[in-house]
């Protein structure tokens, strides 16, 4: 496991008490009769994300090491779903995750 998905696992379980959380999972590749697919999720997606339990309000958590770096898809899809209303930002860890959950 690397540590982003442990720092993810962490956030996920921190998290329950105040927010309904998933975790996306992306990829693509062939089936067994050759077409190609993909997970559909606009690119930049954050890695968790789901609704917080006091209010119904939308949460996108982009889960990054301490020296991991967003790209600037991620960039654009968390300003964007700020600009939606909803709860969104990045956390490398899971004290970070819940201060984002509780504080806006």
């Amino acid at each position: 496991m690397t540590e982003e998905h442990e720092i993810q696992n962490q956030i996920r379980v921190a998290v329950a008490k105040y927010c309904v959380i998933f975790r996306i999972n992306v990829g693509q590749g062939y089936t067994k009769d050759g077409r190609y697919f993909n997970t559909g999720v606009p690119t930049g997606f954050s890695d968790l994300f789901g609704v917080r339990r006091s209010d119904g309000k939308a949460v996108f958590i982009e889960v990054k090491t301490k020296k991991g770096k967003l790209t600037e898809n991620q960039r654009n899809f968390i300003q964007q779903m700020k600009l939606a209303g909803a709860i969104a930002g990045v956390c490398r860890s899971a004290d970070e995750a819940i201060k984002l959950i509780l504080e806006e």
